[in-house]
């Protein structure tokens, strides 16, 4: 509540609610410093958020206890799926109408309805969605990559790895799961992939290396190639920093919220 109190004191600050106890308890700690409150609705992740029935109550729990209503919003996430992208929109736009109306039924006002993702982007139901909120799009990765929603000349983060051994037939790179993170989703083909080399497969990762399985001549030890991530999101908070390259040189760019996951 101290650090939300202190947000607030330097501009507008919003964060979300999903039950009425929770919204009550928000107002009675921060209603007097302005803080404003979107309802949360699962729309098909089933992690965080009420029905969308329910959204109403929700709002009105907290407009009655001092706090300003912006809305709805939700993320799709089941929509990181290779056949349920179009079907995850389609639910969070159900799912937002619902709970719009079950404000506007309440007499709130609705200023955002809020949604998307990076897979469900194609498929955003633009009459129902005042604002959109895709994030891996950014830089995309392997993820997205294997679910066709980015080709890999779109994907802007790697990590550049040196080959370091052959053992095997095989290149062994001196990335691991501390550098590329650990994520694997059911339906990716390997540990990321390698943007020179789309036909490869990260078949093992351990903490410092990559074992890749490619047909063909092996690059020669010593050479650099570079991994995309299967999930960007995890790979940027393993990094102090990044470095941008352009106008033909590399920039610094700290990573401000590494480790603040908490």
């Amino acid at each position: 509540m101290d650090r939300l109190r202190d947000l607030a004191e330097r501009g507008t600050v919003a964060i979300g609610v999903d039950s009425v106890e929770g919204a009550a308890r928000a107002g009675r700690l921060l209603a007097p410093y302005g803080v404003e409150v979107v309802v949360e609705v699962d729309s098909g992740q089933h992690r965080t958020g009420c029905p969308p029935e329910e959204a109403g109550a929700v709002a009105l729990a907290a407009a009655r206890s001092g706090l300003r209503v912006r809305g709805v919003f939700t993320f799709p996430g089941h929509s990181y799926a290779p056949e349920g992208m179009a079907a995850a929109a389609a639910d969070e736009s159900r799912a937002l109408a619902s709970a719009r109306d079950a404000l506007l039924a309440e007499g709130l006002e609705v200023s955002v309805v809020s949604g998307a993702s990076t897979p469900s982007w194609a498929h955003l139901d633009t009459g129902v969605v005042t604002e959109a909120r895709p994030g891996v799009y950014v830089f995309g990765d392997a993820q997205q990559w294997e679910l066709g929603t980015m080709p890999p000349e779109s994907l802007a983060l790697t990590c550049r790895a040196t080959v370091v051994s052959h053992a095997g037939g095989r290149l062994v790179l001196d990335a691991g799961s501390k550098a590329l993170g650990a994520d694997r989703a059911p339906y990716s083909t390997g540990h990321g992939r390698l943007q020179a080399h789309p036909d490869a497969r990260i078949t093992q990762l351990s903490e410092h290396h990559a074992v890749v399985e490619l047909d063909g001549p092996l690059p020669p030890v010593g050479s650099q190639l570079d991994v995309v991530p299967n999930h960007c999101c995890a790979a940027v908070n393993l990094a102090d920093d990044l470095w941008v390259e352009e106008f033909g040189g590399l920039r610094r760019w700290p990573v401000a919220a590494r480790g603040r996951n908490g």
